[in-house]
């Protein structure tokens, strides 16, 4: 008799049953066992079409000693279902009956209660029992969010948590649980049930003793799902779920294998998530002395440019408040992120230059670390970045320069001053595919004659040809954009009206703010800065007479109704140098 032959009397045979009788059952399921590890072709199908799963659910139900035998057999089966489903998943549009036949092995489990009748074994103490349930389980779900949803309200998280907690040493069994895990901790439900259970110290132990890549990437995969949620960022955070994943990239650091490469990456990509917490951010900091803080320090200096990358990227999370942006510069990051910084200028990496950047802006908030940065050099340093081709680079240099000059007059008056800086930035101002750059270089402009207040800023910005940018500016849909420039025109015109005069004519600009003073549904503040700018026109007599012109006065008289007071106080103020009512 062929094994085939073999196979389909066993199948016979125990559908035919309608007794379960154990000595008659078994080894017409020994026969059904071989040929699936045999992985005799399509041996799978034939099963799960036999009509035998019934039989054996009620094998199960029964709580039979041929129970451990019984989950081996619908594990066996349903590995060539899910082996099948993930194989052949490419190929589904042009043959759909493959995936059709991956599910011809795993819904007939499901139908049959297999899974519902498996579930309560996950309670057992024999190891191997757990081990059949377990794979059985996992292979029957994947990839059925439904079922997956079923076994967690049907509570198999706490269980799962409990087999790795008592068996720790147990690497068949551990596999299978966390890959049950992995498989669930997308869902929000699942998240919920294992902040309940404090999953990280037993995910931290299995990280730390994870024999193969395999397992580490599987363990870091369920993190990564997991580190989504705040409550279990904080949790992961005082669970030493950071230093653990710092601890496993310093012994990986320096191979070339890929597999550790990936497990670099991930893990520093899961650090760099988990400080977006606040708490849990704070607690890796730890003033400064942390453990994670003080890695992250040598991944700046690191030949691996994915963990310089996290390492900037960390370095910007940290400096999310002024108190650890001030102890940062006193502990000297900024040295390490202009070097490197300095490495990638030219074609280096874009993600790199981007993260390094965004750490230095976010250090520059607080003022006197302004100051600081300005006295240690960092803006003569960081302007070699203005030969990048890069968008994203420009638009991150940009923002970072506009943070140090915010409210320090000196650093306006270099870099105003600066004719290769502001040519480089009226370049940046016309670039057509990244309107991103253009905003903000225009608002670098703003920024330097408002917080220079500086005649030589204002002729260098009006020689380059940037004020026709900042009226252009001044009509951008972004209010913030728009006072910024309204107030940069009306400073510059203040100190300078003769280098005004021909761009706002050019530009037919008058105009333009009287339509912004009789926008019904303009912005208060917008309406507000514009009439400083034309308080600053009404002062030149030759303005003056052009005021007049449009009709200026008809506009102010207006807004004397106005119900914002600082909005009719203005008005009236600027009516009255113009010479009275509107006629």
């Amino acid at each position: 008799m062929t094994d085939i032959d073999s196979l389909s009397e066993a199948l016979k045979a125990i559908t035919v049953s309608t007794e379960l009788i154990e000595e008659e059952l078994k080894p017409h399921l020994d026969t059904v066992l071989a040929a699936l590890l045999d992985k005799k072709k399509d041996a799978a199908l034939e099963i799960a079409r036999s009509g035998i799963l019934p039989t054996l659910a009620q094998a199960l139900r029964g709580k039979s000693s041929l129970s451990c035998q019984v989950a081996l057999v619908v594990a066996e089966m349903a590995r060539d279902g899910r082996v099948l489903s993930v194989y052949l998943a490419f190929y589904a549009s042009v043959h759909p009956f493959i995936c059709l036949s991956a599910a011809a092995v795993r819904e007939p489990c499901i139908e049959a209660g297999l899974v519902k009748v498996l579930v309560p074994y996950l309670n057992s103490s024999n190891q191997e029992m757990l081990l059949n349930t377990g794979r059985a389980i996992g292979r029957i779900c994947f990839d059925n969010s439904y079922q997956q949803d079923q076994l967690v309200q049907s509570g198999v998280i706490p269980r799962l948590v409990s087999i790795i907690r008592d068996y720790p040493e147990n690497d068949p069994l551990i596999n299978v649980c966390l890959l049950a895990l992995c498989n669930l901790a997308d869902l929000d439900s699942a998240r919920d049930a294992l902040a309940k259970q404090g999953v990280a110290d037993v995910l931290t132990f299995q990280l730390k003793r994870a024999p193969d890549a395999e397992r580490r990437h599987v363990i870091l995969e369920i993190l990564g799902s997991l580190g989504e949620s705040d409550a279990l960022k904080l949790q992961f955070a005082e669970s030493g779920v950071p230093e653990a994943l710092s601890k496993m990239i310093w012994g990986l650091q320096g191979g070339s294998d890929p597999h550790d490469l990936c497990s670099i990456k991930i893990a520093s990509n899961l650090i760099v998530s988990l400080l977006l917490g606040d708490e849990s951010m704070q607690k890796c900091f730890g003033e400064g002395s942390g453990v994670v803080y003080q890695d992250v320090l040598s991944w700046l200096q690191s030949s691996n440019t994915q963990l310089q990358l996290s390492g900037a990227l960390a370095i910007a999370n940290f400096a999310r408040n002024d108190s650890n942006c001030v102890k940062m510069l006193d502990l000297g990051v900024v040295p390490h992120i202009l070097t490197l910084l300095e490495q990638h200028v030219d074609e280096g990496d874009v993600s790199v230059q981007h993260a390094g950047l965004s750490a230095l802006r976010n250090l520059a908030i607080p003022a006197t670390n302004k100051v600081r940065m300005l006295e240690d050099g960092v803006m003569e340093r960081i302007k070699s970045l203005l030969r990048s081709d890069m968008p994203p680079v420009q638009f991150k240099l940009l923002g970072t320069l506009r943070m140090m000059v915010d409210g320090q007059e000196r650093a306006a008056l270099v870099l105003g001053r600066d004719t290769v800086l502001l040519a480089r930035v009226m370049e940046w101002c016309e670039a057509k595919d990244h309107a991103g750059v253009r905003g903000e270089a225009s608002r670098l402009l703003a920024a330097l004659i408002r917080h220079s207040r500086s005649p030589e800023v204002v002729g260098a910005v009006a020689k380059a040809a940037g004020v026709q940018h900042l009226i252009s500016m001044a009509t951008s849909e972004h209010v913030i954009m728009q006072n910024e420039a309204l107030v940069a025109l009306a400073i510059a015109t203040a100190i300078d009206i003769e280098s005004m005069k021909d761009p706002f004519r050019e530009a037919e600009l008058l105009p333009m703010l009287k339509k912004m003073l009789e926008d019904p549904v303009g912005a208060v503040e917008v309406k507000f800065s514009a009439l400083g700018l034309i308080c600053s026109l009404a002062n030149s007599s030759e303005m003056k007479e052009e005021l007049t012109s449009v009709n200026i006065k008809e506009s102010l008289s207006k807004l004397m109704d106005h119900s914002s007071s600082k909005i009719s106080s203005q008005a009236s103020s600027i009516l009255a140098i113009l010479g009275g009512d509107a006629s």
